[in-house]
């Protein structure tokens, strides 16, 4: 361990500290949420990375993961043929793969893995986990039945988490609320983390678990970050409570099959739709930064071309070393982690796996680092899914929900990044932290 070890763990009281300042009541502070948030998040860590079992679970899932994924390609190499090859792959007939294309060798894992997580709530196994979880922040933290439930189904299902508390959306109080659109927005999706994995699997052999840990860790931190932003100050109803999930279930396993697939699909055409728009326009907008950078760079003495990932990247720099990230590399790392609430995290995540690809970074724990900050849906076009959801599910919360979502938005951005603070307080050269990278 050297000192960068401290300042990320100090970098976690950094975090919670900008949270109070932006917080909405900085003298009402749930001081039991924060204390047992740390300390799950530190007892998770150091299961994982320093006691060996917890070193053999991590491996284990890890290689299960990326088993799976390999099943997951049987399907999308027969429909796509050598589109669906990986880098570096050759099928039977000795075809190699023309590279890395997202639409034909991720996005398809998205449809498989839709379709499992259909089959493990079909068969009962998901709602187990999912009351497990709820169980331990409702005994341990004393928050609502209904907010434990939502964050709970958050580390393993995305913005359909919802639905398991849908009896009690109407009547959250804004606290309640913040806390089921953090959770959902500091955390990722089962289906969609096979997305990341792929992604960063050359680069990062050891992702699968490392984002697997990221997602059990950003919960409690979702926790944290919502409460002391918008700390409670009412009453609700299922305070203490254990709210048992509400899901409708198939009729068969065939159904759930067809169900889960079909949502897989689209959920696919909003992410391809998403980012077919989104990276256009910031195309478009750094067009005109660029144009405004050749004017003012010669007025000023500045250099190098202005965009709108640098000008994130210069806003986030600050947090980026607070997370424990050697300067040499803070700028591109800041980069990375700053574009992310514009061009969403699989954007941030290509551009993370093309970094490491050119070498980019002179020490192994900030790809490390930056692979935990992106582990979430912490961005605009997330938070107007997980509104648009709320808001589906119970009209009465459409009047109030807007300033509450900015907040939650908030939250889950520190929440992400106070996960990396983890991650980088129990880095070691040489560990599972780094793996192949």
């Amino acid at each position: 361990m050297d000192s960068y070890n401290l300042v990320s763990f100090v970098g976690m009281f950094v975090l919670m500290g900008v949270a109070w300042v932006l917080s909405a009541d900085r003298w009402r502070l749930n001081w039991r949420v924060i204390g047992w948030g740390i300390g799950l998040q530190l007892l998770v860590a150091s299961f994982i990375f320093i006691v060996p079992a917890g070193t053999r679970v991590f491996l284990v899932v890890n290689d299960g993961v990326v088993k799976v994924l390999d099943s997951a390609g049987a399907g999308s190499r027969f429909v796509f043929g050598r589109l669906a090859l990986g880098p570096g792959q050759v099928d039977e007939n000795g075809v190699e793969s023309l590279g890395f294309i997202l639409a034909f060798q991720a996005f398809p894992t998205i449809i498989f893995f839709s379709a499992l997580i259909a089959i493990l709530y079909y068969v009962g196994i998901m709602p187990r986990l999912i009351k497990a979880f709820a169980w331990v922040f409702t005994r341990l933290m004393r928050i609502s039945g209904a907010e434990s439930l939502a964050t709970a189904s958050n580390i393993f299902v995305g913005v359909e988490s919802n639905l398991t508390i849908r009896p009690h959306l109407a009547r959250l109080t804004p606290s309640e609320l913040c806390t089921v659109l953090t959770a959902g927005m500091a955390t990722v999706a089962s289906n969609v983390l096979a997305l990341y994995v792929l992604t960063l699997q050359k680069q990062f052999p050891t992702i699968a678990g490392h984002l697997i840990s990221a997602s059990l860790l950003s919960a409690p931190a979702a926790l944290i970050m919502s409460k002391i932003l918008l700390p409670e100050s009412g009453k609700p109803e299922t305070l203490g409570l254990r709210v048992e999930p509400y899901y409708e279930r198939e009729g068969s396993l065939f159904e759930a099959i067809i169900n889960g697939a079909n949502a897989g699909v689209r959920m696919i055409a909003g992410i391809a739709a998403l980012l077919v728009a989104v990276l256009g326009l910031v195309a478009l907008i750094d067009l005109a930064l660029s144009g405004i950078g050749s004017l003012v760079n010669p007025l000023l003495g500045l250099e190098g071309q202005w965009s709108l990932g640098g000008l994130c990247g210069y806003l986030c720099y600050p947090l980026t070393l607070a997370l424990g990230v050697p300067p040499a590399d803070a700028g591109e790392v800041s980069r990375i982690i700053g574009e992310r609430v514009i061009v969403t995290e699989v954007a941030s995540y290509s551009d993370l796996a093309a970094a490491m690809e050119k070498g980019l970074f002179e020490h192994p724990r900030s790809a490390v680092i930056a692979a935990y900050a992106l582990c979430g849906f912490a961005h605009i076009a997330s938070m107007a899914i997980f509104v648009g959801s709320v808001c589906a599910l119970a009209p009465q919360c459409a009047k109030t929900i807007g300033p509450v979502a900015v907040r939650a938005l908030v939250a889950a951005t520190l929440a992400c990044l106070m996960t990396a603070c983890v991650a980088g307080t129990f880095f070691t050269e040489g560990s599972i932290l780094l793996g192949g990278s």
